[in-house]
């Protein structure tokens, strides 16, 4: 049975990342086709967006991707491709698995933790200003008017929105993750 899926190469080092794990899976012996698609400065380039819809479609037929890093410009340039992927395939939660197996020398003993992330709202959402730009200068006069309470005029603000859905959302997943994997413990926050 022949597996069709996504390849997205990514820039900068993501190409030589990439072309490693494709041969490493190559390797496994399994029949796959890749359906390799651009993104990032290429895409923008050659299509004036850093995530063309074909790679969204791609995704969605194949229902399986390899992604390589893609850069995201500083300060201008493009939205970050990543965000974008997130939002708009809804890979809202973000399960990252870190555990210490017997033979590895560490400082550390019993690890064994899953941190889960919400991944399209909040720290992906938000907005920010700078210190001393006007944003920020009237932001700062806005709340502290509101609050009563004075904020060093100096302070740079930072925004980030979260939906009472997108909460109860990511609160429900960590839960069932945990059931589902018999977690013996959860925190929540």
């Amino acid at each position: 049975m022949k597996y069709r899926i996504t390849l997205i190469p990514g820039d900068g080092i993501g190409p030589e990342v990439i072309e490693a794990a494709r041969r490493c899976i190559e390797a496994t012996g399994i029949d796959i086709e890749w359906d390799e698609v651009i993104v990032g400065s290429q895409a923008e380039k050659l299509f004036g967006t850093p995530l063309p819809q074909d790679v969204i479609e791609s995704i969605r037929r194949n229902k399986v991707a390899l992604k390589g890093p893609v850069i995201t410009p500083i300060a201008g340039g493009y939205r970050s491709v990543n965000v974008s992927l997130r939002q708009k395939l809804d890979l809202y939660a973000c399960v990252r698995p870190a555990k210490l197996y017997p033979g590895i020398r560490s400082p550390f003993r019993d690890v064994d933790i899953v941190v889960i992330r919400e991944n399209t709202e909040d720290l992906y959402i938000g907005i920010e200003f700078e210190n001393n730009s006007k944003e920020a200068k009237e932001l700062i006069n806005f709340i502290s008017k509101l609050t009563k309470k004075n904020i060093r005029e100096d302070s740079s603000l930072s925004i980030k929105p979260i939906s009472t859905f997108a909460s109860e959302r990511i609160i429900r997943f960590a839960f069932e993750y945990a059931i589902k994997f018999k977690r013996k413990k959860l925190t929540v926050v």
